[in-house]
């Protein structure tokens, strides 16, 4: 029997879509061979890949001024790849910093080039909980790029909506929340997102960018480094993590089906109303440390009153086939991942175990 999952990543993945895999793993489609044997220049993966790249684009809506890549991963990769693109010499970043994973990210940029924490909501106890209002971020009208995280999988937070900085190119981490809810493509001169939450395994970064952006970038670093490489062929340019892209292209026909991202929206929405209902419903219990108006939808955060309350309602957990409820060991306490492939129903059975944890106690 499949475990209730709320792993931050690597996520549970739909049961359609790893049932497809099982059934096509020895022999893809009368070829006699698995996709993963196929060559990556061959018909059979040449489809898959085309469609995974169409999908994404119908999906997310992503305008003809930009182009979807499928680069290696992880996103970790991409924290230096950024700026080594698009920082270039006599200019300076922006980054806004709302939690561990953008911290590495404006680190990794001052490394290459200048680079700047333009706000962080970091506290004096090293907490983030909260994303900064539009107000607050004073971005430099020169600067390069202005660099933000759409979703903090650590401390919960999330902006609701990504935020507008005009004629600035914007770049976005949105790995967490990645075709979870719609997005406003055109408004984001790159986008880059690792599979492993929303999308498909781990080892694939998906990209989107704006031609125009993709073509001003740098051509003094590695050529296997540069984005524009990758667009001119097609993410062909080295050999593909090609069952992590088939892997992915199963679970966006799965997104397709079941209504793109408007479904997913009222899907996730719903989720995280259910599961910030628990908590607020017994705040004596379930603590929530992150500000309302910057809630996740993706990654909801809570502590007990106690370490061995904590202990007892993940043991409690993984005894009822939840699994992945631990919070990261940077800040403990619980942390559920109700990523796209968590279905409401996997809820509705976390929010009846907290509700009985409740009255226990």
């Amino acid at each position: 029997m499949r475990v209730i999952n709320f792993n931050p990543g690597p996520a549970g993945l739909p049961l359609e879509a790893l049932t497809q895999a099982r059934d096509e793993l020895l022999d893809y489609q009368g070829t006699g061979m698995s996709i993963m044997e196929h060559s990556h220049r061959g018909p059979a993966y040449e489809a898959v890949h085309q469609e995974a790249i169409a999908l994404i684009t119908k999906l997310a809506g992503v305008p003809a001024s930009h182009q979807v890549l499928l680069l290696p991963g992880p996103a970790h990769l991409h924290f230096a790849t950024v700026p080594m693109n698009f920082l270039h010499p006599g200019k300076r970043a922006d980054y806004v910093v709302t939690g561990t994973w953008a911290e590495r990210a404006v680190e990794e940029a001052q490394l290459v080039g200048q680079a700047r924490t333009v706000i962080s909501t970091r506290d004096a106890e090293g907490r983030y909980q909260r994303v900064p209002r539009r107000e607050e971020i004073a971005v430099d009208p020169q600067a390069a790029y202005v660099h933000t995280t759409s979703n903090n999988t650590i401390f919960g937070t999330q902006f609701h909506p990504i935020p507008d900085f005009g004629a600035v190119p914007h770049i976005c981490d949105v790995s967490s929340d990645f075709l979870s809810r719609p997005l406003d493509v055109k408004a984001l001169a790159f986008a880059y997102a690792g599979a492993q939450k929303n999308l498909g395994p781990s080892g694939l970064v998906v990209g989107l960018g704006n031609k125009a952006f993709l073509a001003s970038a740098r051509k003094d670093i590695p050529k296997v480094l540069r984005y524009q490489t990758h667009a001119e062929a097609d993410s062909l340019y080295h050999t593909p993590n090609t069952f992590a892209v088939y892997l992915m292209r199963n679970v966006l026909q799965w997104i397709d089906r079941l209504g793109g991202l408007p479904a997913m929206e009222r899907r996730n929405r719903a989720k995280a109303e259910a599961l910030y209902g628990a908590i607020d419903r017994r705040p004596d219990l379930f603590q929530a440390p992150v500000e309302k108006p910057s809630r996740s939808w993706m990654n909801i955060v809570f502590r007990l009153p106690s370490q061995a309350l904590e202990t007892e309602f993940l043991k409690g957990a993984t005894a009822a086939g939840m699994v992945g409820l631990k919070g990261h060991r940077s800040v403990g306490g619980v942390r559920v991942s109700a990523y796209n492939a968590v279905s409401e129903d996997d809820v509705k059975a976390l929010v009846g175990y907290m509700d009985e944890f409740a009255r226990k106690h």
